[in-house]
């Protein structure tokens, strides 16, 4: 099979995971699971032997009430469809009225969202609603600080394989939301050739990563072929075996500048590691394809989103 052309690969390298690509099962079972802790202590390995939420069943509630998630800081937002979700965990008649969309850029006291029904569910749902909303909206956030500094550029930004086990996809959403690229998804999607694979084969130069390459173009060939070098040395063994990308791991400045004119457009270059808000500006103006930070994810902070009672219906 021939090599895979330069728009196919392109629309490997760089996409950005839509909420229709995730799985509506898959994060009915994260909402289900989040509830679960709150109501019944799932993860302890003794189980309370009274569950529920012992404070709102205590007031005794029976009528509806309105609440509103509103911002209290500027923020991009993210995760508005899993709040119908959430909710429906709970109980049934509760209904959304979504006021923004995600990857809106809102000001402090946006009102995102109102939420009318019964009070007994949606006072038990505030904190897990609140968790998947602030957590995924603080993501989105970060990731605009680092889309905006990076500036007008051809250079691409994308997340990694750095994320919350089993949030993987919202989190690469969030990214999306926030206006970077997502890398792979997985293990599944692209054959990348990091150190440690080169290590544990012993084809760290050469003749010998050359193979390396070879062996995974020949295994995979329907799939774009990304090879981890930390070396200029490197680049000619690996650009000789017909890689598609060459990932430049921890390089300088300087040494990425070399790494750009020596690969020629031979193959697409990807920056990674040390990238910081500080250094996307300089990386920006170096000709690269790609740059790739975990940053986005685990640097993220929470944003702060409240869920204020109303005691008349908003209008």
């Amino acid at each position: 099979m021939p090599r895979l052309t330069r728009a196919r690969l392109l629309a490997h390298l760089h996409h950005r995971v839509r909420w229709t690509d995730l799985d509506p099962a898959h994060l009915r079972r994260l909402v289900a699971a989040a509830r679960d802790e709150d109501l019944a202590g799932a993860g302890l390995a003794h189980r309370p032997t009274r569950t529920g939420d012992v404070t709102t069943e205590g007031q005794g509630l029976t009528g509806r009430g309105t609440a509103a998630l509103v911002s209290r800081e500027e923020l991009v937002v993210c995760g508005l469809g899993l709040v119908a979700p959430v909710l429906a965990a709970y109980g049934r008649g509760v209904t959304v009225n979504a006021l923004v969309q995600d990857g809106d850029v809102v000001p402090a006291g946006t009102l995102l969202a109102v939420l009318s029904g019964p009070s007994r569910l949606l006072l038990p749902a505030e904190r897990v609603l609140l968790n998947f909303l602030q957590r995924l909206s603080g993501i989105a956030t970060t990731t605009r600080r680092h889309v905006l500094a990076l500036g007008p550029t051809r250079t691409r930004l994308l997340d990694t394989r750095k994320t919350t086990p089993g949030w993987r996809m919202l989190e690469k959403y969030a990214v999306a939301c926030g206006g970077s690229d997502n890398h792979r998804l997985g293990l599944f999607d692209r054959v990348m050739l990091k150190d440690n694979h080169l290590a544990a084969a012993g084809a760290t130069a050469g003749e010998r990563l050359a193979a390396a390459v070879r062996r995974a173009r020949a295994t995979a060939p329907e799939l774009p072929i990304e090879v981890e070098v930390d070396a200029l040395t490197q680049i000619p063994p690996v650009l000789e075996a017909g890689a598609d990308v060459i990932l430049l791991d921890n390089f300088t400045v300087p040494q990425l500048r070399r790494a750009v004119a020596l690969i020629d457009g031979r193959a697409f270059t990807e920056a990674s590691g040390g990238v910081t808000l500080t250094s996307l500006p300089k990386l920006a103006q170096l000709g690269l394809d790609f740059i790739s930070t975990g940053a986005l994810v685990h640097h993220s902070v929470w944003v702060d989103i409240g869920l204020d009672w109303q005691e008349e219906p908003l209008r």
